[in-house]
């Protein structure tokens, strides 16, 4: 069984270790969990993992935030991977920082990584990871709050979040959605 993972986020130095890279750094923590490292391929960085008889097939979009669409329906139709082994990752302003919630469908809810890909993939079928990271920004500031840094003391904070996230991706791929949601979600 083949799975796409996709971490979303923006290419680039500046926006490394930002909230809205989020799903990349989570992608980066996989990876390294199983020993394998990113290489540049079409529209994304691509590694593989073989986990459990499984074939998940990680990206990170190299084509910004707002065209992740592009990389995921590109990746899905060149793997032949169902739109049910798709997870997207990606940050969170709706949800406390360090709150991870995995869904089997729903909207963008303003997001503009999850809105390129509903476009392009004509659904808002597929499963999600959402990763807390906070609303503390004022009225108006949301871009500014994403595409910033995270502070201290959640830098200290995310390995343990993003362990439990790398687990989710891992469990979704072996037990599927449901199971993992009833496991993972609170």
């Amino acid at each position: 069984m083949k799975y796409l993972i996709v971490g979303l986020g923006n290419p680039g130095l500046e926006y490394e270790l930002t909230r809205h890279n989020i799903g990349f750094l989570t992608l980066d923590r996989v990876a390294d969990a199983q020993k394998v490292s990113f290489s540049l391929n079409r529209h994304a960085e691509k590694a593989e993992v073989k986990y459990k008889g499984r074939q998940l097939h990680l990206i990170k979009p190299t084509t910004f935030m707002n065209l992740s669409g592009k990389a995921v329906h590109y990746w899905l139709q060149e793997l032949k991977i169902p739109l049910e082994n798709l997870l997207i990752v990606s940050d969170d302003v709706a949800l406390p920082f360090g709150k991870l919630r995995m869904r089997s469908r729903g909207s963008s809810a303003g997001h503009n990584g999850l809105g390129n890909i509903e476009l392009l993939l004509n659904t808002q079928n597929y499963s999600r990871l959402r990763f807390g990271v906070g609303n503390n920004f004022p009225k108006g500031q949301q871009a500014d709050f994403v595409l910033s840094r995270f502070t201290d003391e959640e830098f200290k904070q995310l390995p343990e979040a993003m362990d439990k996230a790398k687990d989710m991706i891992l469990s979704f791929c072996t037990i599927g959605i449901e199971r993992t949601m009833n496991l993972f979600n609170d």
